[in-house]
Formats: structure tokens, C-alpha cells, sequence
């Protein structure tokens, strides 16, 4: 590993010509390591969120490349591409002659993040966060690392000020209700969304039970199992890779006769937007309590430059 991790920085030495640099500081990032930044004009981000944060504060044209995560805005989706942020390829970063790269924590896998960690570029690691104040200090501390920290507290507090509503708007939920996030069915058990996931989370800012909250992490469920559960709604990625119809997940034993199933209340949003906890969490916990709890008549939140629309299917 050592021979490749030489080879790697070889390869950044040799293909990354340094652009003029800007007075450097340091910042201490996700991992705890103090990481010296000077130019931030071309920057690689990795994870959805961190990308996402960049074009909210105006940054998206120094982003040179992004990994497949970074659905949202479209223009994102024109960047080269590195690949998965779990499956990353040190040479397939570094050849795009990046000055800074920015990744989400829990990218991997650790050789490929300990070698670019000891590579010529700045390897910044961006501390993950599934709360509200979690939220906005990810969206201060990228806005710290590229230099746009005016930027960065006037977009936090934006996002703060949505969940504030957000949270205003909850305290009309009389009946509390559940639901089962599904990631995807597959040929076998449906992979759920258990306790300690991003799902979780969600369902948690939006004050909807998690059905399954007894299992841990994403896990296959038995159909005994979340019929047992009743979930007063399925949730389900919008992606091509992952899209299920009412139709077809209320056909499903584990589901046929559940109470999402007589009320065929099944929410399909994209991925990022459900769980990337990027400045658009608040509007997508707002969209899956405005679907389980109808009763409540929870308005929209305001949009902003950086939010888009997204309506549940149901």
C-alpha cells in the first residue's frame, strides 16, 4: 500500500501544476488533522451535500469535478465525474489537477483516503451532521475552508430559520404517526431504514416514528416483521435504481396490509434530497410530514436561490 500510496503522490507531483495560491491558513477537519489551505480555485467535492453547500454559496464554478453523489443542482451533474464516494480511486482524483478536495466523512475506502491525505493536494475531510445545528455548522465550516465565511453564516442561518418553522408548523400534529424507509427491495427481504441511519434522522426531524426504529443500521426485514411494524407510510428513493409504484410495494406481502397500504400513502424523492442533510433537509422533512400528516395542513417553507421544488408522490 505504501508502493501505491508513493506512486499516487508521484502522480499528483507530476500532473498537478500548482495555480497561484492565496495566503494559507489551516482548519482542522472532520478527521482531526490540521489541514494547510491555499488556493481554493479548483476544487474536487465528494458527497452530495458538500457539493451541494458549494453552489449555495456561490462557489459551484470552482468546482472542477465531483463524485456521483452530487446530483443537485443540474449543473453539478456536467462536472467530471470520480466515481462513488465509497469506492474512490486516488490516480482518478488527482489527475484532475485539483488545489483542494473537499469529501464528506465516511468516504472511502481507507487506502484510498489515506493516500490522498498524504498527497500534494489539501485533503479536507467535511464532519458529517443529521440534526439542524449539525446541518448548519457542515455548511460554516465548508464556507470557512473555501474562504466565504460572511457566505456561509448567512446561508446557516437561512437553513436554521427554515427548520424554526419547520418545527412551528409540526406543533399542530395532534396523532403521531410512523413510517418505513426503503431503500430497496431487491429479490429478497426490502432493506429498511433502521435506527442510527440517515433515514432515521429524517424521520425524526420530521416527528414521524421510524417503524423499524427496533432494527439497527439499513438491514433486510421479514414481511412478519413489518407487518408487525404498520407504517403509516413507505418511503422510497425517486432514482431509476431504486423507483417503486404504489401498486407495486402495496402488492408486496410485507406491505399488502399495513395501514400505508389502505391509505396507498407511498412517498418516492431523490436520494440527496431525502438523506444528503444538505441546506435542503428542512424542505424535505417538511415534504414527508406534509404527506403523513395531511390533517395538519403544514405550509411550504420558503424557497430560496438554492432550494428546488420537490413534490412526494404519492
Amino acid at each position: 500500500m505504501k508502493k501505491f500510496a508513493i506512486a499516487a503522490l508521484g502522480l499528483a507531483l507530476v500532473a498537478f501544476v500548482q495555480p497561484a495560491a492565496a495566503a494559507p491558513r489551516t482548519v482542522t477537519d472532520g478527521a482531526g488533522r490540521k489541514v494547510e489551505i491555499g488556493d481554493t480555485s479548483r476544487i474536487v467535492s465528494v458527497g452530495g451535500a458538500v457539493t451541494e453547500i458549494l453552489y449555495a454559496l456561490g462557489a459551484g464554478d470552482r468546482i472542477i469535478a465531483v463524485d456521483t453523489t452530487s446530483t443537485f443542482p443540474d449543473a453539478a451533474r456536467a462536472k467530471q465525474n470520480v466515481g462513488y464516494m465509497r469506492s474512490l480511486a486516488p490516480e482518478g482524483v488527482l489527475k484532475t489537477a485539483p488545489s483542494l478536495i473537499l469529501a464528506i466523512e465516511g468516504s472511502g475506502p481507507a487506502d484510498a483516503i489515506e493516500i490522498l491525505e498524504h498527497a500534494s493536494v489539501p485533503f479536507v475531510v467535511v464532519p458529517e451532521a443529521r440534526d439542524a445545528e449539525g446541518v448548519a455548522k457542515k455548511i460554516r465550516f465548508v464556507a470557512d475552508v473555501v474562504g466565504l465565511p460572511e457566505k456561509g453564516e448567512a446561508l446557516a442561518k437561512a437553513v436554521l430559520a427554515d427548520f424554526s418553522a419547520l418545527q412551528g408548523a409540526l406543533a399542530g400534529v395532534k396523532e403521531r404517526r410512523k413510517a418505513t424507509f426503503v431503500l430497496s427491495m431487491g429479490r429478497g427481504s426490502p432493506i429498511v431504514g433502521g435506527a442510527h441511519t440517515s433515514a432515521d434522522a429524517l424521520l425524526k426531524l420530521a416527528d414521524i416514528g421510524n417503524a423499524v426504529a427496533d432494527t439497527n443500521g439499513f438491514k433486510p426485514a421479514s414481511d412478519e416483521a413489518l407487518l408487525a411494524a404498520r407504517p403509516d407510510a413507505v418511503i422510497v428513493m425517486s432514482e431509476r435504481d431504486h423507483s417503486m409504484n404504489a401498486e407495486t410495494v402495496f402488492a408486496m406481502p410485507a406491505f399488502a396490509h399495513t395501514p400505508a397500504a389502505k391509505t396507498k400513502t407511498l412517498l418516492a424523492l431523490p436520494g440527496l434530497y431525502l438523506l444528503g442533510f444538505g441546506p435542503r433537509t428542512a424542505h424535505a422533512a417538511r415534504d414527508l410530514a406534509a404527506a403523513v400528516y395531511p390533517e395538519a395542513n403544514i405550509p411550504p417553507l420558503p424557497q430560496h436561490s438554492w432550494t428546488g421544488a420537490h413534490e412526494p408522490a404519492k
